[in-house]
């Protein structure tokens, strides 16, 4: 019970811990990113586990983490209210061609950036933008006139 305890503990932490890094830093991850990941996860397990190396702990992790990968997904679905919460909300950057600032520093995005994401979608410039948004995912979408 303990391990199940641990699991449920770390898997909120960690669900936490990624709804403030924010969603733009998680979607173009570096190689640094995925190495400090990987370390992450390697304590994450021994922080959950301590000792318990046997196959029975492990499973019981493992099943734990799935259970409630899978419930925060039906309550996501299921709740709407909780969708905010579990899975954030689409940011709008540019409206009718003006660049709202202050979306901009919320979500940690230089202009610059903007710009880049708008050129690889084939837009010129971003007053030809009628809506920037960034999607869930971190994505950015264009819509244009």
């Amino acid at each position: 019970m303990d391990l199940v305890l641990r699991a449920t503990f770390v898997f909120f932490l960690i669900l936490l811990v990624t709804r403030a890094v924010g969603r733009r830093e998680l979607s173009s991850m570096e190689p640094f990113d995925v190495i400090l990941l990987v370390v992450i996860g390697d304590l994450v397990q021994q922080g959950v586990t301590q000792s318990d190396y046997s196959l029975t702990g492990t499973t019981l992790v493992i099943a734990t983490l799935a259970v409630l990968t899978v419930a925060t997904a039906w309550l996501s679905f299921r709740f709407r209210r909780l969708r905010p919460l579990l899975e954030g909300e689409p940011v709008v950057l540019v409206a009718d061609g003006e660049i709202r600032a202050r979306a901009l520093r919320r979500q940690r995005i230089t202009v610059d950036e903007l710009g880049a994401e708008a050129r690889q979608a084939q837009i010129g410039s971003l007053a030809d933008v009628r809506f920037a948004v960034l999607e869930t995912s971190g994505r950015i979408s264009f819509v244009t006139d």
